[in-house]
């Protein structure tokens, strides 16, 4: 799957990166609609958006803050400024 991302990803705590933001009303090159949603722990988000029908895959990572390489402690202890957020890539049917 390919497209932009406005957030900062890491997964369980690897190594992130900061990436382009994503445009209004983003599509990947598959089609794929996407859309970033943040609050909470992405965790239990993910795992809902994942249930519903026409997503195709939900990532968790985090957006905003002032660090480029958050670790998950950083984060989850407000330390970098980020919020865990979870991008859906879904099709719009």
């Amino acid at each position: 799957m390919t497209g932009a991302s406005a957030l900062v990803w890491s997964a369980s705590g690897q190594t992130s990166q900061n990436a382009a933001p994503i445009a209004e009303n983003a599509m990947t090159s598959d089609g794929l609609a996407i859309a970033t949603f943040a609050g909470g722990c992405f965790w239990c988000t993910e795992a809902g958006f994942e249930k519903l029908p026409g997503v195709k895959e939900a990532v968790s990572g985090y957006t905003g803050g002032h660090d480029t390489t958050p670790t998950y402690n950083e984060v989850a202890g407000g330390v970098s400024g980020h919020t865990e957020a979870v991008q859906v890539f879904t099709t719009r049917k």
